[in-house]
């Protein structure tokens, strides 16, 4: 029995909804499967490839709806889930209760584990502390921007590496062992061990760089990091830096992807009051109310610059309204 779990790659959350699914799966679903997972990108294009949904069973998890029959499974928790019109409808007429849809939910595994829990029984107990960490980490729940950009945490640590893996091999060969062992214990095993160092120098150095390139007006920042191999940023150094900021628009770029990355303050002096995901739909690509990102193709960083200095001027322009 294959299951293939399609996560959000590069992603705390999405890696630990993976798990979380995968456990619930085989302790309340069936207890013979094998698990096959395969990371998900948000890029210009098509998002999915349907000659990969070979499994006897098919979940995609922190991840936007694919309408294909051949997705047995679904949970997402983003605001901008649903591609099209067409796939909102017919997530709605789905009679399988296999798929599942709440935007109020601060991370995806949290909200695997209270349906597995409340519809098909799953203990969620022994993952407590992992459900606990991907809210704080993908909620932004932290209790100021420091905490949040020193990464003490074993969380934190792990979220910096998962974020940064270059080797696709290594978050499906990560994502067992955030079913079953503490965070803290998986950061010492051998083959993850060796990747925190330089990922934290690296981590210094984007400091560096962004306190150099930020611009701030009106309580936005705006900064264009594309010159630099630094996507994966730590997204909370931008407060950090300016304490005083509401929102932050930022480009960075990657082998396969220009990305536009479009922020809020957790700690802003001032509430923000623009959904940023509506604000990134506009574009094609989409979020939550507080952050979300839109992927622009490789070639494509002028179109990127454009639309990150178009909703940086809104940005502005709304904060200016509001003070």
């Amino acid at each position: 029995m294959k299951v293939r779990v399609f996560y959000h790659d590069k992603c705390f959350d999405g890696a630990c909804s993976a798990a979380l699914f995968s456990r619930f799966y085989q302790e309340r679903i069936r207890n013979d499967a094998t698990f096959v997972f395969s990371g998900l990108l948000h890029r210009a294009g098509a998002l999915f490839d349907e000659k990969q949904f070979d499994g006897d069973e098919n979940a995609i998890v922190d991840f936007k709806y694919s309408s294909s029959p051949r997705i047995t499974w679904w949970f997402d928790h983003h605001q901008s889930a649903f591609l099209t019109p067409g796939d909102a409808a017919h997530f709605e007429q789905d009679k399988s209760n296999r798929k599942f849809y709440d935007p109020d939910f601060k991370s995806c595994t949290s909200f695997i584990a209270a349906v597995a829990e409340q519809r098909f029984g799953f203990d969620p107990s022994p993952v407590a502390d992992l459900v606990h960490w991907t809210d704080i980490v993908d909620g932004a729940m932290y209790p100021d921007a420091r905490t949040a950009v020193e990464m003490q945490a074993p969380a934190m640590k792990l979220t910096l590496i998962i974020e940064s893996a270059q080797n696709y091999s290594f978050i499906p060969r990560l994502i067992p062992l955030l079913a079953a062992r503490p965070l803290a214990e998986i950061l010492e095993e051998p083959f993850v061990a060796p990747l925190l160092p330089p990922l934290l120098e690296r981590h210094q150095r984007s400091i560096a760089v962004l306190r150099e390139r930020i611009e701030s007006k009106d309580h936005t920042l705006f900064f264009d990091i594309t010159d630099h191999d630094l996507e994966g940023y730590n997204k909370f150094v931008p407060y950090y830096l300016h304490p005083e900021s509401i929102y932050s628009v930022g480009l960075s770029k990657s082998s396969f992807r220009v990305k536009v990355s479009v922020g809020s303050n957790p700690w802003a002096p001032s509430e923000p009051t623009v959904n940023l995901a509506k604000v990134c739909e506009r574009y094609g690509g989409g979020g939550h109310a507080r952050v979300g990102a839109i992927s622009f193709g490789v070639t494509e960083e002028v179109a990127a610059r454009k639309a990150a200095r178009e909703i940086a001027d809104e940005l502005r322009a709304s904060v200016r309204a509001t003070l």
